[in-house]
């Protein structure tokens, strides 16, 4: 077994190795993003009411209150039970806040990728079809409004998918589907029509994806049932005229930057 080598003592007689340091930045990271996912929430409370326990449980023994240090002692093996049912919500954004750092999204790359290739061949039979589509690809902005407006899904998202969705006699097919990750979370998704246009021959798709992009970093696919031509909405941007290679570029680029 290697040695951990020390780096420093700490007030002269703790010594402090490479591994220790990791360790404690670790788990200060993790508190730290705990604190903030809870801040200002009602599990902020229940943080306060656990600390308080903390605090009974240590100086119940030091004041020789033996029945209440007694029943702590019981209360002990279920304690971590009880903290994942009262935390599940901030565990599951803590994790899901982890799993969005750049040190973690190398891992599911490949699985990002699969999602915007199987994206662009729908799209692109979309449009050999002549079969209007919107799609919307979520990134770091949440737009849990406009999905809770669809029909939940929650499936695997493939070009057979994407086209059964929006060919016309689809109960599915009108309005927006939403891509979030690697699932396709919801079809049938209202989206946010933008005011003010420079184009005043826009359809309502296109406003749609312009509006939406307007109010957050969504990256927005529109297919045109009257002429079939590609457009792509970031920023309040449109990119329109793409063929497959370019909308795979363009989706690579704002995907990894979003």
């Amino acid at each position: 077994m290697l040695k951990d080598p020390v780096l420093f003592h700490l007030f002269g007689f703790l010594p402090i190795s490479l591994t220790s340091v990791v360790d404690i930045l670790l788990v200060g990271f993790i508190f730290f993003r705990l604190l903030s996912l809870i801040k200002e929430t009602r599990a902020a409370h229940m943080v306060a009411g656990l600390l308080l326990m903390v605090i009974v449980a240590l100086a119940a023994p030091w004041l020789k209150m033996n029945a209440l240090s007694w029943l702590l002692e019981q209360a002990r093996s279920i304690l971590l039970i009880l903290l994942v049912i009262l935390f599940q919500p901030e565990l599951r954004r803590l994790l899901q806040v982890l799993g969005q750092t750049p040190a973690f999204r190398w891992f599911y790359k490949a699985e990002t990728s699969r999602v915007i290739d199987e994206v662009v061949s729908g799209v692109g039979r979309l449009a050999d079809l002549g079969y209007g589509a919107l799609i919307v690809l979520v990134r770091q902005v949440q737009i849990r409004p406009v999905i809770e407006t669809g029909v939940p899904l929650n499936s695997e998202v493939s070009d057979d998918l994407l086209t059964t969705i929006f060919s016309p006699r689809a109960p599915l097919h009108d309005r927006a589907v939403v891509i979030q990750g690697e699932r396709l979370v919801a079809a049938r998704c209202t989206l946010p029509l933008a005011e003010e246009v420079e184009d005043q021959r826009l359809g309502t798709r296109h406003r749609a994806a312009l509006g939406l992009s307007q109010e957050s970093d969504a990256v927005v696919i529109v297919v045109s049932e009257e002429n079939s031509t590609i457009s792509l909405a970031v920023g309040g941007v449109f990119w329109r005229g793409l063929d497959r290679r370019q909308l795979k570029l363009r989706l690579q680029e704002q995907m990894a930057s979003g």
